[in-house]
């Protein structure tokens, strides 16, 4: 055995193999029929809401157990445990695995109002005004320019802003104040005016802190409002997700707001808003699936594009959905899900985590996301129907859509992903990338099923500074990259089973060894620039059914040009080019049939690809 091979069991020794006592902590329960008032403390009083599990005070040891059976939404925030004692999030009772979902549903028809023709939308949310505040006016804007854009502007409102220069990100050019308490829960609108001597469109407008380290305060929905040369009427609506004395409004004028351009500002009103209605479209919709996943929507941008069944557009100044269908949704479907921009599982600044036995499911950001991450544990769960979402508008005015089905983003060390099912992501099923100056270290993905998503394993981190080491992808079982939901409404569409952008940090031992990549819509390796001295690829199994099996660097290989792949790229040295020979590929069986060839390559001398015993995937896990 390769010594090196122990690693990662080694580092999960190292994690968890604590004395018993430090370890030991409380369990608490959570059902669908439960109550928050309860103390949770026992089956007989479960606590009811994701959001009571969020805001409990858990100590390190404690453990968060969901019904098996039920069924809950929203976002799941992780907290921290230490080192010995993580925070485990787990499951209890008998049936299927608890269902996280980042979605909301729109089952009934009168959810659905006819807007004429064949365009049907949400019902548009109702707000009763509960207070206002008229005199933003007197408030100190400031206009804020970096990284080279230049403004020139007055000092107060109706503000005259002169850009000479606009930047490249929306940061560069900002116009803030301060002086916007909210509470939780509650709804807020900011009414604006805004006239400018060259178009553009606005969309970005924040509600977060006044002051470092930067934090939302509430989410806005995705949309922009058009400025032209004559005075427009804008409202931009946020619901809070803190409670904060020291609110501050920004809107991101950079990379927008043109050259030459004089921009006119006037601020109206803060206005703190009530709704009786629930589950609001307060962030852009990413995914709307129908009748789990036999069909989905098709995202457009404006509502002019509606024009095939299942086109959908997201209003996100009204907080709506706006669906092309011959008559109303909810009588062609069964069930309809609202796929939500938000982390499923928020675990951004946390440490010594475990998940396990759980569904993360129905979300158009990330399955489970959040940087600066260290010693989670990921074991035994399903994540599937994830990403979609809007990230971003380029300068040039192109959308981007995002979402993986876990990510750990920039500064993630001591995790371990094992046993999990991933499938229909929008981009990766699996990833961990980063910009600016941060370190990725110690993080394996092993024994792992994948199919169905864009990229099953996505790499790259940026900046010369940046340090990656003792990555291991082992012994998963990859299938049908680029086979996704999304791959035909991308406008980058590039199925690949390893995806390995331009990567220039300082990378050294990164292990992908033992895996089954089995068929991609374009390859099943893309590797952008030469990072190979830190890289150790060797005893997988390929097999693509189209032309081109690898791209290495700027040259693409057919599956007949294994060897010469080898020789270029002198990794794969013990690799096969075959197919796996999976059980019943057709109804998701990805077990190896008797006489499968992977099974002699392992390193181990085992088969290659998942080690677990895997029943068909779409069977339940017990």
């Amino acid at each position: 055995m390769n010594i090196s091979s122990l690693a990662p069991l080694i580092l999960t020794a190292i994690l968890w193999l604590q004395p018993a006592a430090e370890a030991a902590g409380r369990t608490f329960f959570v059902a669908s029929s439960g109550n928050d008032a309860n103390d949770g403390l026992s089956q007989t009083s479960p606590w009811r809401t994701l959001g009571q599990v969020s805001g409990a005070e858990l100590e390190p040891g404690d453990t968060v157990l969901f019904k098996r059976g039920d069924t809950w939404r929203g976002q799941l925030v992780a907290q921290s445990g230490k080192e010995g004692a993580p925070i485990t999030y787990g499951a209890y009772g008998k049936g299927g695995m608890p269902l996280l979902l980042g979605s909301v549903s729109r089952n009934d028809p009168r959810n659905w109002q006819n807007e004429g023709g064949n365009i049907w939308a949400t019902a548009k949310p109702a707000f009763t005004e509960l207070e206002s505040r008229d005199d933003l006016a007197s408030l100190k804007w400031s206009v804020h320019a970096e990284s080279g854009a230049k403004v020139k502007a007055t000092a107060t409102p109706p503000l005259q802003i002169e850009c000479a220069s606009s930047g490249t990100a929306a940061n560069h050019i900002q116009v803030h104040a301060s002086g916007f308490p909210v509470v939780e829960g509650d709804y807020y609108a900011f009414a604006f005016r805004v006239k400018c001597t060259k178009p553009f469109v606005l969309r970005s407008i924040g509600l977060m802190n006044q002051s470092p380290p930067w934090k939302s305060y509430g989410s806005r929905g995705a949309g922009g409002f058009a400025v032209g040369s004559e005075w427009t009427d804008c409202t931009a609506r946020f619901k809070a997700s803190k409670t904060a004395k020291d609110g501050r409004i920004t809107l991101y004028l950079g990379g927008v707001l043109p050259a030459g351009a004089t921009l006119g500002f006037q601020p109206v009103s803060w206005k703190r808003l009530r709704c009786d209605a629930t589950e609001l479209l307060t962030v852009d919709v990413g995914n709307i699936i129908f009748d789990h996943g036999k069909s989905v929507g098709v995202k457009k941008w404006k509502p002019g594009d509606l024009k095939q069944p299942g086109d959908y557009w997201y209003d996100g100044a009204n907080w709506q959905v706006k669906v092309c269908s011959e008559k109303n949704p909810a009588e062609l479907y069964k069930s309809i899900e609202l796929a939500l921009c938000r982390h499923i599982v928020d675990q951004g600044g946390k440490s010594y985590v475990l998940y396990e036995n759980l569904v993360v499911s129905h979300g158009a950001a990330h399955g489970f996301g959040g940087g600066s991450t260290r010693g989670i544990v990921i074991r035994n769960c399903d994540i599937s129907w994830i990403g979609g979402g809007h990230q971003f508008t380029t300068p040039e005015g192109r959308p981007v859509r995002y979402g993986n089905g876990i990510e750990f983003w920039s500064s993630a060390r001591d995790c371990v992903v094992e046993g999990c099912r991933l499938w229909e992501i929008y981009d990766a099923a699996l990833t961990n990338q980063g910009g600016g100056t941060n370190q990725q270290i110690n993080i394996t993905y092993r024994d792992n099923v994948i199919w169905n998503s864009e990229y099953s394993f996505e790499y790259w981190n940026r900046g010369p500074a940046s340090v990656t080491r003792n990555i291991h992808f082992e012994h998963n079982t990859c299938v049908n990259a680029g086979f996704g939901w999304g791959h035909a409404q991308r406008p980058d569409r590039n199925g690949r089973h390893l995806m390995f952008y331009a990567n220039p940090a300082q990378t050294s031992e990164v292990f992908v060894r033992d895996n089954i990549f089995c068929n991609a819509t374009d390859s099943a390796l893309r590797m952008w620039n030469d990072w190979t001295a830190g890289l150790t690829m060797d005893h997988n199994c390929w097999f693509q059914r189209g032309e081109v099996l690898m791209v290495f660097l700027k040259t693409s290989f057919a599956p007949g040009q294994f060897a010469e792949f080898q020789r270029q790229s002198k990794l794969d040295a013990h690799s096969i080019v075959v197919d796996p020979k999976f059980v019943n590929a057709d109804a998701l069986d990805f077990r190896l049939a008797d006489d499968s060839p992977a099974r002699s390559i392992s390193t181990e001398g085992g088969p290659a690809g998942s080690r677990q015993r895997l029943q068909a995937a779409t069977a339940g896990r017990d």
